[in-house]
């Protein structure tokens, strides 16, 4: 089966020392099925590049998004084949972020689409939490969800925390046009960026 037939997909988020490892995985009856996309985020990077392979053994690169500028508040990571070609690319809005954050993502022959949390209640306990002494250091414990839809209104992707503590993410795609390379980049980035 090809990635753009692929409507469910399994993000995890594996962290270790100096790094944070995605595994991304195609949906079987419910469950993670086979790899479809492997990356690792090095931490304390100032410009923020990741490779996505097709899997652990990182021998095929699949696509990678770079950050436009070293310190990005809304500028935005462009989305590239293992060519080099352009996918689309997606930013975060800062402004609205500061309540609830939100994303803007571009592909070439769609409308725009954006992504926002579901819960805007727990988007502000979420800004909250990090003002808290000594417990705000730690990862947010409540799963959140970001719905991403189209300028009329469609749905296009959804992103679901599905665990309290390791970081296990359930994307949903509802529109067959949108290229999966992109949903998978925005999913990590969900994660690897959020706090940013």
């Amino acid at each position: 089966m090809s990635l753009q037939n692929v409507h469910v997909l399994h993000v995890h988020q594996k962290v270790t020392f100096m790094v944070n490892r995605y595994e991304v995985f195609a949906d079987d009856n419910g469950k993670p099925g086979g790899q479809v996309g492997f990356a690792e985020q090095k931490r304390l990077k100032i410009k923020e590049r990741i490779t996505i392979y097709t899997d652990s053994s990182k021998s095929q690169v699949l696509f990678e998004f770079n950050a436009r500028k070293a310190i990005d508040l809304g500028s935005g990571y462009d989305v590239t084949d293992a060519n080099g070609q352009r996918i689309g690319l997606f930013r975060k809005d800062f402004a609205k972020s500061l309540l609830r954050s939100t994303w803007h993502l571009e592909q070439p022959g769609l409308p725009a689409v954006t992504g926002a949390e579901r819960n805007k209640w727990l988007a502000g306990f979420r800004r909250l939490w990090q003002w808290i002494p000594f417990i705000g250091d730690a990862p947010f414990p409540m799963r959140y969800h970001f719905d991403f839809v189209a300028e009329n209104g469609a749905p296009v992707f959804s992103v679901d925390k599905k665990t309290w503590v390791r970081d296990h993410y359930l994307v949903t795609v509802q529109d067959p046009g949108v290229d999966r390379r992109l949903v998978i980049a925005q999913a990590v980035a969900l994660d690897a960026l959020q706090s940013r």
